[in-house]
């Protein structure tokens, strides 16, 4: 334990649960194969299979902890919960802090996967930033919290007080899913503390729709965050309103984790059928991996639980903000729509490619985006 409370964590996961990951993967109780084409019904049997093979027999876990011990690692208990972060400061004089949040069913592994680019740019004309990047309370490697209370907003303050105690007073935010609203709740709560934010999934308070004021794009967009409400959200609800039932099944069944995740990335990346396409397959199993090796698959859904109903966690953003809308999202929603819950609204951008998880599907983008919003945020405030 440093002066600080911030100890050093290193991950090494026993021989033995790996080997018992392997022994329930092969045998696994295998359902009827689904009776319509595609994913339809959810992921086909036989795909599920063939990852499923490759979990365990050639999947190397071995390869992510490396990765996660050759970055910085910390816990911290904050409010009597231990939080897990990686914290990996730039070589850069000018770096300026950065919080990047996670969300659901995601990890420290997207802020892994961009943190080196983010720290240390290839070109001295590119910003730089000391990257912090928590798990959210019951995610990965953070404690899981033994009573109710934590959301959003006890969220945000825990990491204005992360922030603080790494010795940072002014920083800068980024997320999405619930890291976007985590981010959100962070700058309303903490402006001395925010510098500014960047979100892909934007949240306005009360999306009106104007009659003729929407362009054919945008309307699109209605489209699809509707379709997704009506035939996407079931998982939502389900961990929003009774998240031990399905507890039960991602602690006891790997493939059940697996495939609660994997309906999900699927949906929400940017492919033409191939999820591979979007993300690797040892990207997905990493994934997966993760929330079986922690048991974090009952205590990430009441998460849901802990936010229901979402929108009450929505305030009125006052800090400069910058908004990517990614084409493969599940949520996009018009500018106008979002610029009352965004009064300063600096950046707004339509990326070409990515989903729901930009920093594993279109890291190079994902890391352009932030650079050039945080970089303009800079620009402005010296003027």
């Amino acid at each position: 334990m440093s002066d600080d409370g911030v100890r050093p964590f290193h991950l090494h996961v026993s021989d033995a649960e790996l080997t018992d990951l392997r022994d329930r993967l092969r045998r696994t109780r295998w359902p009827d194969a689904e009776t319509s084409p595609g994913w339809s019904q959810g992921p086909p049997i036989g795909y599920l299979r063939e990852l499923v093979r490759y979990w365990a027999d050639e999947y190397d876990w071995r390869r992510v902890e490396a990765e996660l011990n050759g970055h910085q690692q910390f816990l911290t208990e904050i409010d009597g919960l231990d939080v897990h972060f990686l914290h990996v400061r730039s070589p850069r004089a000018d770096a300026r802090p950065l919080v990047i949040t996670h969300g659901w069913p995601g990890s420290v592994l997207e802020p892994l996967a961009v943190i080196d680019a983010l720290t240390d740019p290839k070109s001295s004309d590119s910003p730089a930033f000391h990257v912090v990047a928590p798990s959210l309370p019951g995610f990965g490697f953070s404690g899981k919290p033994t009573g109710t209370g934590w959301g959003v907003r006890r969220t945000a303050d825990a990491w204005a007080i992360l922030m603080q105690r790494l010795g940072y007073d002014r920083c800068w935010a980024a997320g999405g899913d619930w890291g976007g609203r985590v981010t959100q709740s962070l700058a309303t709560r903490h402006p001395d503390l925010v510098a500014g934010l960047h979100t892909y999934t934007p949240y306005p308070r009360e999306p009106v729709e104007r009659p003729g004021t929407l362009t054919e794009l945008e309307g699109r967009w209605v489209a699809d965050t509707r379709r997704f409400a009506q035939f996407g959200s079931g998982y939502s609800l389900q961990q929003s309103t009774r998240p031990q039932t399905v507890a039960y099944a991602l602690a006891d069944s790997p493939v059940a984790q697996l495939a609660w995740m994997l309906d999900k990335i699927h949906a929400w990346t940017d492919h033409a059928g191939e999820v591979q396409d979007a993300v690797s397959g040892d990207q997905i199993l990493d994934m997966a991996t993760l929330y079986w090796l922690t048991d974090t698959g009952g205590s990430s859904a009441r998460f849901y639980w802990e936010n229901s109903p979402a929108g009450r966690s929505v305030e009125i953003v006052e800090v400069p903000a910058a908004i990517t809308v990614f084409p493969a999202d599940i949520e996009k929603f018009p500018r106008h729509w979002l610029e009352p819950t965004f009064p300063q609204l600096t950046s707004w951008s339509e990326s070409e490619r990515g989903g729901h998880f930009p920093a594993l599907e279109v890291p190079t983008v994902y890391v352009a985006e932030l650079r050039a919003a945080f970089g303009s945020m800079e620009l402005e405030a010296r003027r």
